[in-house]
């Protein structure tokens, strides 16, 4: 059964062509004209009145909260809940009271996001360096401007800004703010817009103000002498990188290395973190230790807790018997965001329009800005004291002749004659009038009017200053230079974040710790290389191998076992028995040409493996000559790959063997013949490359062929092939021993 209908149904229209035209009709429309049309008006929306901010340091949606909290008389006086704030800075923000929210919290002194906060907050803000610590509804906290705003505001009735019609046109915000210090610079400022970003990170307000004084005096002024470095809000260590900051100074682009500050409390054995860098939270840093002690690449801790309370950050790393506290912080600065990288994109809107500057041209940006708002102020003081000077010198006339004056006001019939009639009477304009008709009948005495056309003068004098001052770019500078200074006097406070100078062991790459338990090697003919454990081979059957592949070396080792991997190109590439998985028999292992990022056609021929590089290697060429070289001229200090000129390359390789201890081989030759020679007789040499001794002579179109270590018993009469001195030609096999043999 239908359900029964609640709402009645709109009447159908009777020709529904006429309510939509061209209804399912496919229109052809353009993807660029789409772009154009639709998503263009958009991503300007979010570049010029959004994500980047402007000269004077501030997004939109900053200035008309900070703008919205002046209005309110928030810069003195008492605070006030920030709920109130939230309302009333939506008539000129049209988003949503989270928002604003959110924006307030950073602002504010209780966040700890600014180096300079705009916000004097009370209640529960959260904090920027924690990711789980919320901040309190807007109902419960309390905020005023900071002191520091007045620097922001100080000149803002003098029209020194342009005011803008708000999104409604019911009242004016300003369009920049007139900052009397470069605030672009002091506070950090991050935002994401489309197609491009702005990240800006923060400088002490103390350096700022000296390098643009510096660079208002001198334009060649080299910004690093007065600039040494940013400085977070939540201090730590700079690591010093003079090139890499020169170039953020010059090109705005680049990154700045920021790692924790620590102190090892060595009564309870601990590490306690106090200052972590600005990218980094609490919470992260303790997931990231979580991992690695899961992992096993971190053993020295033995518990992990956040001990932050009312006096700031605190982590705490309890350390293991015997833990060296200055190593397990370099690993954990390698390997967690205990250390992190700052990236900086000072991309600026100046004139409306989106640009990347270094901070030489920002500062001189924001001097240009800066002079313009003094002159826009000193303009509009001038002409505030000129109309004053006019009125007085109308009031001078008046005082030539007090009584015409009240006779001309006693005997005008009517009351819209008496301004003409002052007029007229005394040769003044119709302003001057005004202003005389409006003085009360007590003022109209002789010691009222002298005293304030004492004012005269000093009004004149100050005039012929202003006028002066716009006429002269220095003084206008210099006044620049003046409040800088007064700034600098007022707010500067030392640096949170210390300038680190690296030194070589931080150069030096932690070795990780690794897992030491036996494992066995194996590799085959086509540089195929498996590590498996004893107990998964005792569990498994068949060796897998590619088909036609064959297992040329097959040993016992460890998984700390250093591996190299010798090939037909005379070359050598070095690994670790760690940088393979274990393996299992039933698959075929790894392809070491792969893995190890060999040449194109190069194939490995045999693998050594040792733990220090102790014993031999020894070389036997086809031209019967044969080369001993130590293992220990193939390690190498820093972690290398690849070793160029692992054997002569002079005569094509036969054989190579790994030799602890010397001993005797059995060499045979195209023609059969046979020689035992001892290891012994031939002199160790530490170049690898060397060519060796003549240890086979052999007969015209005939070459070494084959070398295997003698077994013992696998000649009949071993003495028949061995020689007193070398080279030899050997002996030809007894036809039992070329049976067997063969």
């Amino acid at each position: 059964m239908a359900a029964k209908r609640t709402q009645k149904e709109p009447k159908r229209a009777a020709n529904p062509s006429a309510v939509i035209a061209n209804a399912g009709v496919m229109l052809e429309q353009p993807i660029v004209d789409t772009l154009r049309e639709n998503y263009m008006p958009y991503a300007m929306s979010v570049i010029v009145s959004r994500a980047i901010p402007e000269i004077d340091g501030f997004k939109p949606s900053h200035r008309k909260l900070l703008y919205t909290m002046y209005k309110m008389g928030l810069l003195t006086g008492a605070r006030t809940k920030s709920a109130n704030v939230v309302g009333a800075t939506m008539r000129l923000n049209p988003h949503g009271d989270q928002a604003i929210y959110e924006t307030l919290v950073r602002l504010s002194r209780g966040c700890e996001a600014l180096l300079h906060p705009y916000v004097d907050s009370k209640g529960n803000f959260g904090k920027a360096y924690s990711r789980d610590m919320a901040y309190a509804a807007s109902r419960y906290t309390e905020v005023k401007l900071d002191p520091i705003c007045s620097e922001l505001f100080g000149d803002i009735d003098k029209d020194t800004v342009d005011m803008v019609d708000n999104y409604d046109s019911t009242m004016k915000e300003p369009s920049l703010l007139p900052v009397s210090f470069p605030s672009i610079l002091v506070n950090s400022n991050i935002g994401i817009a489309v197609g491009m970003a702005s990240s800006i990170c923060p400088f002490n307000l103390a350096e700022v103000c000296d390098t643009t004084i510096a660079l208002l005096r001198n334009p060649n002024h080299d910004v690093m002498d007065t600039l040494k470095a940013p400085d977070f809000p939540g201090g730590g260590y700079i690591v010093y990188n003079e090139e890499e900051l020169r170039k953020i100074y010059n090109t705005g682009r680049g990154s700045v290395k920021v790692r924790a500050r620590y102190a090892y409390d060595k009564a309870n054995n601990c590490i306690d973190v106090t200052q972590i860098p600005p990218t980094a939270t609490v919470e992260a840093i303790m997931d990231k230790v979580v991992e690695l002690v899961k992992s096993g690449k971190i053993r020295e801790i033995s518990d992990m807790r956040d001990e932050t309370d009312l006096n700031g950050l605190k982590l705490t790393f309890d350390l293991k018997r015997g833990a060296d506290p200055e190593a397990l912080m370099r690993k954990l600065f390698r390997l967690t965001p205990l250390e992190d990288a700052f990236s900086c994109n000072f991309n600026v809107l100046i004139g409306g329009m989106p640009r990347v500057c270094g901070v030489k041209e920002l500062m001189s940006e924001w001097a240009a800005f800066r002079e313009g708002c003094i002159r826009r102020r000193v303009y509009y003081e001038l002409t505030k004291k000129k109309e004053k000077l006019h009125l007085l010198k109308g009031l001078g006339k008046i005082l030539l002749d007090i009584d015409k004056a009240i006779k001309i006001v006693r005997e005008t019939q009517e009351e819209k004659e008496v301004v003409p009639n002052l007029m007229i009477g005394f040769g003044i304009d119709q302003i001057q009038a005004e202003y005389v008709a409006e003085i009360r009948l007590r003022q109209l005495n002789r010691e009222h009017i002298l005293k304030r056309l004492e004012e005269t003068g000093q009004l004149e004098k100050e005039i012929a200053e202003m006028e002066e001052i716009l006429g002269d770019r220095k003084k206008v500078r210099g006044i620049i230079i003046q409040e800088l200074k007064q700034v600098s006097k007022k707010f500067a406070q030392p640096r949170k974040s210390l300038l680190y100078y690296p030194t070589e062991e931080d150069g030096q790459k932690e070795e990780l710790e690794i897992p030491d338990y036996p494992v066995r090697l194996f590799f085959t003919k086509e540089g195929y290389f498996k590590k498996i454990t004893p107990q998964s081979l005792r569990m498994s059957g068949e060796q897998k191998l590619k088909e036609g592949d064959q297992i040329l070396q097959e040993q016992e080792a460890s998984n700390n076992t250093e591996l190299l991997f010798f090939t037909d190109k005379a070359q050598v590439y070095k690994a670790k028995a760690a940088d393979f998985d274990d393996g299992k028999a039933s698959v075929m292992g790894d392809y070491l040409p792969a893995k190890l990022g060999m040449e194109e056609g190069e194939v490995p021929v045999y693998m050594a493996a040792t733990t220090d590089y102790a014993g031999y290697l020894l070389f036997f060429f086809q031209n019967g000559k044969a080369a001993k070289v130590e293992l220990s001229s193939y390690q190498t200090k820093t972690n290398r790959r690849k070793l160029v000129g692992a054997y002569s390359a002079a005569s094509p390789l036969v054989s190579i063997q790994q030799v602890l201890e010397d001993g005797e081989f059995l060499l045979t030759a195209s023609n059969t013949r046979m020689l035992l020679i001892h290891s012994g007789a031939i002199s160790p040499k530490s170049t690898r490359n060397t060519q060796g001794v003549a240890v086979m002579t052999l007969k015209r179109n005939h070459f070494l062929e084959k070398v295997a270590p003698y077994q013992e018993g696998s000649l009949s009469d071993p003495n028949r092939y061995r020689t007193k001195s070398l080279p030899a030609a050997g002996a030809l096999p007894k036809a039992a021993e070329q049976t067997t043999l063969g």
